[in-house]
């Protein structure tokens, strides 16, 4: 199965038989992965039509919206909380951190990198909020609400007492080292605990 580099580095972190839940899963692409390794993979999705695509597959999601439905699972219900490129979407990412740390024993988190330097030069010499390939939609069109940096991220987990046990960063497809991560990443996957 060809994941997206983000997913593929969560579906190798996960061990076997653990219990998931995918918040935010999309098509489904990231269970089916777990799924093949033995693992009890559960979904949460706020669209209709992907839910109904990955109930259609065989996979376990339920249709909610993270921001509110996270409230109804027990603590430590799952071994792993993932949320996938849906942190910059949430109302409150510092709440919805609570609750995947709540949840979950323990995370993993990804998100696009606003600070990568294909950002920064569009802002700077454009003047107007980029359309890249990991941000492909205008600034009106997107469902990005908070825009964060690899920075703005490790200050927010640090205030909030959060570990981070290893985080990964990616330039396109392609796997990179952590140094000048800020200014390098375009995306950053995180794994997290308390």
């Amino acid at each position: 199965m060809n994941l997206r580099p983000d997913l593929a580095v969560i579906a190798a972190r996960v061990q076997p038989a653990a219990r998931a839940l995918d918040i935010g899963c999309g098509d489904g692409a990231l269970m089916a992965a777990l799924a093949e390794k033995g693992c009890d993979a559960r979904g949460m999705e706020i669209d209709p039509e992907l839910v109904e695509r990955c109930v259609s597959r065989g996979l376990s999601v339920v249709q909610g919206d993270a921001d509110r439905d996270l409230a109804d699972y027990p603590d430590k219900a799952f071994d792993y909380a993932i949320l996938s490129q849906t942190l910059q979407t949430a109302a409150r990412p510092d709440r919805m951190l609570d609750e995947l740390l709540r949840v979950g024993r323990q995370a993993f988190v990804s998100f696009p990198n606003f600070a990568h330097w294909r950002m920064r030069a569009a802002l700077a010499l454009g003047g107007r909020m980029p359309v890249t390939r990991h941000l492909p939609v205008s600034w009106y069109e997107t469902q990005n609400i908070h825009h964060m940096t690899v920075s703005d991220f490790r200050d927010l987990i640090a205030a909030m007492g959060v570990k981070c046990e290893r985080a990964w960063f990616f330039a396109g497809d392609r796997e990179i080292g952590a140094s000048l991560a800020n200014l390098r990443a375009e995306h950053a996957v995180f794994e997290l605990s308390r």
